[in-house]
This record gives structure tokens, C-alpha cells and sequence, in this order.
């Protein structure tokens, strides 16, 4: 009994210990925003913003459909230098390519490395046969309801417009950059950005130009998204994934379907069998890297339990990964995600095929590399010497994570505290590809951030039905591009 006494006590003191050691941990973890007042508010006339994105969305800009469209390019940069006179008077404006447009505005210290601010002229198009389920038709550019309606409302007519209408404000105010101010508007981002971004990063690189800073269209304003997380949060993205998409092709002997091979031995089955491997046995995650830092910076602003957890990832790492991989959107920040999106085999219901098809896309988290994971590939195939395998056009590595106490960046959530108050800033993983992956030769601090305030409700609007934004967005979008040039070229 006394030894059981003892043991108690001994439990009980170090349940004590653990408790107060997390007590530490979570309250001694100061918080890592910025401390700023607001800015006055900038006076920006609403309606004229709304009715200048409006007219932007019914140009049809849609990159899928190529030189057909190119028109429609055409008719957006005329409304472009209608539209912000004072901007076009004083920028050096060259189409680059068919349709891409890149602006100069020279600063005033040749010795000062220029900065770069990106947004794209495409939208994706309307996946048929959804068109009535528009509440406004995707590409009439109607403002109601306090929102500006269609296809490239929020991706990504809305930054470059109000981009444009911040710089026409300060074109109007006799505002002069010292360091010189560059804005690259691609036509074919949606499509990768080859005749586009990547031409004007060649052009500039041929100029003997090295950037300071790179912005480009990335993560957002979040509100409601974050578990135990109250305020907004704006996450602005560090680096992106790479992009990988991986071809199979399984060979077997054709053949009658009434005299089978070997189960697994055909086509379609050693596909399956090499599709199941690698839907099943996906690339390691891990709880580290930009994620970790992501949430360590957001730790203290939180309530409750995931206060307590995110500030003790020593101990809670584990519970708070697995919560993290069981859904789509948090687990691609912790992993190289596989995705299963191509297969193609036979034509005939009596006929085995000689051969299948699959393509696998795959997005790279920083530090993985497309060696590793064609070498990963290689290792679920059933029988190697009876799969070809390539890969698709277009793949890129992982980006570089860019500096999180960097000056760009630092400038980056000083604008975002001034202009949204009581907002969150912390740094993010971008998950999808951007223009900016065709910049970093120029720049080692390429950021990845877009003012646009968006809900749980909002996500879906994303290259999806009803892409909208609030007109009131649109302003704060304006005043932020605005306050961000002040910042960042003087």
C-alpha cells in the first residue's frame, strides 16, 4: 500500500509538472504580429471601381480557347488605357508576345533594385452545362447586391484592377517611386504561363534587371476557416508546390475476354494494381517546414484547446497531424499530394486491351524534387518492364520559400495590418502554381498574396459557379495596392 502511495504521489507530481510545462509553453508564447495603427481610410470611389471590374469581367478573356479570343485581349487593354489615363501617361506600357502586357514605372534611384507586382488577364472558362446555375450570367459584369458577378471577379481581374486604379491614385497625387515599379499582366496563366510570365521574366532577365520583390496573386484573407481561430487571418504564401503530372502505360498481349490472363497479368490490371499502390501508399507527411511555421505563428492568437496544442507540437504533434491529413485542403500542406485524375483503356466490352493509360498528378512540396517522386512512381509498379512511363510538359520543381523576416515580406504584413485592422498575418504554403514560379532567377523574396476576404462559403466560388467579390473588397483591395506602393519603392 505505501508503495502504491508513492507511486500516486510520483504520478500526480508529474501530471502537475506536464501541466505546468504546457501552461508555460501556451502563455509564454508572445505574439508575432506586427503592431500598427490603422490607416485613414483612402477615399476611393466605390461605384467607378465596381463598374471598371465589371467591364473588365465581359471582356472574354478565357486562355483555354487560345488565339480565338485575342480579340478579347485586345478589347481589355483598350479599356485599360481609357480607363487610367494618368497611369498610362506616365508608365512605359510593351505587349510582350500576343497579349501580355508589362509596365514600368522608373523610379527615382537607378542603384535601388526594382519591385514587381503580378496579376493575369485569363480566366478559366465555364465548365459546360453550368451556366444556369449562375445567379448572374459569368461574363455579363453585373454589380448588385453589393458584389461585382462573374468569371475573373476574383480570379484575378480583381487584383489587377485594383491595382491599377491604386497607381492611377498616386499618378493623380504626384506620388514619385524611388525604386522602380514593374506590373506584369500574363494572358496565359490558367495555362501555365509560357507565352506569358515566363516570356517577361526572360525579358527582364535580359535586361541585366534583379528584382527586390515579387507579389503575385496567392492565399487570402480567411475568415471563419481556421479552427479556434476568431479573427481574420491573412496568409501570405512563402513558396509554392511544384507540379508534376506523371503518364502510365501498362503493356500486355490483346486477346478475347473469354480466355483471360492471370489475374493481374492484363493491362487494366496491372494498372489497377499500380494505381491502388499509389492511392494507397501516398508520400510522407510530416508537421514541419512552412506548415509548422504557419501555425506556430497563429498558436497565440488562438482559444482554447488548439492553443494549447499548437503551442506544444512536441507533445500534441502527432494528434494534431492526424486531424491535419484527414482533410483535403490541410493535408496538402503537410505532404506531396497524389492524384489519380486520367485512365483510358479498351474499346470494346469482349476484347482485352494490349495497353492502359493513366496519368497521375502529383504537387510537390518544398524540399521533395521530381526525381524522388518519379522514383516513387517506379516503385508501385507492378512489373517495371512492362510500363513505360513519361511525364507531361509543364512540370516544375518546388518553389524557394522566401524569407518570412525579410523586408518585402515584413512590408507585405504592415500594409495588411494597416489596411484590414485586427487582421492576422502569418506566412502560408501555396498549393496550386502561379505566374511567379517563371521569376525566381530575378528575386529571392517572391510572395504569394491576394486582399481578398473569403469565407468557408466563398472557397467554392474559386474557378467554380457564382465567382463573385464584394464591392467593398474591391476598395479595401485599392487601399491596400495603394499603401503597399508607399512601403514598397520608397
Amino acid at each position: 500500500m505505501k508503495l502504491l502511495k508513492t507511486l500516486l504521489r510520483w504520478l500526480l507530481g508529474l501530471l502537475l509538472a506536464l501541466a505546468l510545462l504546457l501552461a508555460v509553453n501556451t502563455l509564454g508564447r508572445r505574439s508575432r504580429q506586427i503592431e500598427v495603427a490603422p490607416l485613414p481610410q483612402l477615399a476611393v470611389d466605390e461605384h467607378a471601381a465596381a463598374e471598371h471590374l465589371a467591364a473588365a469581367i465581359r471582356h472574354q478573356t478565357i486562355s483555354a480557347e487560345g488565339e480565338a479570343r485575342r480579340d478579347q485581349f485586345m478589347a481589355l487593354h483598350a479599356q485599360l488605357q481609357r480607363d487610367y489615363p494618368r497611369l498610362h501617361a506616365l508608365l512605359r506600357r510593351e505587349q510582350v508576345g500576343a497579349s501580355s502586357l508589362l509596365y514600368s514605372w522608373p523610379g527615382s534611384d537607378a542603384a535601388a533594385k526594382p519591385v514587381l507586382w503580378l496579376a493575369h488577364q485569363d480566366v478559366v472558362p465555364v465548365a459546360p452545362g453550368t451556366e444556369s446555375q449562375w445567379q448572374q450570367p459569368p461574363f455579363a459584369g453585373v454589380v448588385r447586391d453589393g458584389y461585382i458577378w462573374g468569371r475573373g471577379a476574383w480570379d484575378n481581374k480583381s487584383n489587377l484592377i485594383s491595382q491599377m486604379e491604386a497607381l492611377e491614385l498616386l499618378a493623380a497625387s504626384g506620388f514619385k517611386p524611388r525604386r522602380t515599379l514593374y506590373l506584369a499582366f500574363g494572358a496565359d496563366e490558367e495555362l501555365g504561363g509560357l507565352q506569358g510570365a515566363a516570356v517577361i521574366a526572360k525579358l527582364l532577365q535580359s535586361r541585366g534587371v534583379k528584382l527586390e520583390s515579387v507579389l503575385d496573386e496567392g492565399l487570402v484573407i480567411t475568415e471563419g476557416i481556421v479552427p479556434g481561430l476568431k479573427p481574420p487571418a491573412a496568409l501570405i504564401g512563402i513558396a509554392e508546390k511544384g507540379y508534376l503530372s506523371v503518364e502510365l502505360k501498362a503493356l500486355s498481349t490483346p486477346g478475347h475476354s473469354s480466355m483471360p490472363p492471370t489475374p493481374g497479368s492484363s493491362a487494366i490490371g496491372m494498372m489497377a494494381q499500380a494505381l491502388q499502390q499509389l492511392d494507397q501508399h501516398q508520400l510522407p507527411a510530416g508537421l514541419r517546414g512552412i506548415a509548422r511555421e504557419m501555425f506556430e505563428t497563429l498558436a497565440p492568437e488562438m482559444d482554447g484547446f488548439q492553443r494549447v496544442a499548437l503551442s506544444n507540437l512536441w507533445l500534441f504533434g502527432p494528434v494534431v497531424q492526424r486531424q491535419l491529413e484527414a482533410k483535403a485542403s490541410s493535408n496538402a500542406l503537410l505532404r506531396t499530394t497524389t492524384a489519380l485524375t486520367i485512365v483510358k483503356a479498351g474499346n470494346k466490352d469482349n476484347v482485352l486491351p494490349g495497353e492502359a493509360e493513366a496519368t497521375v498528378n502529383f504537387r510537390l512540396l518544398p524540399g521533395d524534387s521530381i526525381a524522388a517522386v518519379l522514383g516513387h512512381v517506379r516503385q508501385a509498379l507492378p512489373d517495371a518492364n512492362r510500363f513505360t512511363l513519361s511525364t507531361v510538359p509543364g512540370s516544375s520543381e518546388p518553389s524557394p520559400v522566401s524569407p518570412s523576416d525579410a523586408p518585402a515580406y515584413q512590408q507585405l504584413a504592415r500594409g495588411i495590418r494597416e489596411v484590414f485592422p485586427g487582421t492576422l498575418v502569418a506566412p502560408g504554403l501555396m498549393t496550386a502554381a502561379t505566374d511567379s514560379r517563371h521569376f525566381a532567377a530575378l528575386s529571392e523574396h517572391i510572395y504569394r498574396f491576394s486582399p481578398v476576404r473569403a469565407g468557408p462559403d466563398d472557397l467554392a466560388r474559386f474557378h467554380g459557379t457564382n465567382e463573385r467579390i464584394a464591392s467593398r473588397n474591391l476598395v479595401e483591395m485599392i487601399r491596400f495596392y495603394h499603401r503597399l506602393a508607399t512601403l514598397s519603392t520608397q
